[in-house]
């Protein structure tokens, strides 16, 4: 199967006027993900089987200068398109989606693992039962 990717903007900064222009922005802050979907191979339906990710997360810096072309912030779908095309423009996408699926693929057949003393991690004890209250005998 083929990766996907996603941008989110969990948020943005901006001057509240800056330039003769209000909500100015000049940070970004993003999220890039890819995932992929991998079946089992029993064919059901719908699918059963795992989906691996990665997520590259980072900032973008802005500056507006009077005179270029300025795009108001709004709260819509259409104005996240909008600074998704400025990261675009911006970012080094296929550099990103490349980490991305080097990390997926290393997810999917890993070379690495953990290990742990045994004495480091001692397994949880059993809980200890508490003993029962006796219902009060009827005289």
């Amino acid at each position: 199967m083929a990766i996907t990717y996603k941008w989110d903007i969990p948020q943005m900064n901006a001057h509240i006027q800056a330039e003769g222009e209000y909500n100015v922005i000049y940070t970004v802050h993003y999220r890039y993900t890819g995932s992929e979907f991998v079946p089992d191979g029993s064919g059901s339906t719908p699918p059963i089987g795992k989906t691996y990710s990665s997520t590259t997360i980072g900032t973008q810096g802005y500056t507006y200068v009077a005179g270029n072309p300025f795009v108001p912030y709004a709260d819509t779908e259409a104005f996240e398109a909008v600074v998704i095309r400025w990261l675009e423009g911006s970012l080094d996408v296929a550099a990103m989606q490349a980490n991305i699926a080097s990390t997926i693929a290393i997810e999917k057949a890993p070379v690495n693992e953990d290990l742990y003393f045994t004495w480091m991690n001692p397994p949880i004890p059993p809980p200890v039962p508490q003993p029962q209250p006796v219902p009060p005998v009827e005289n």
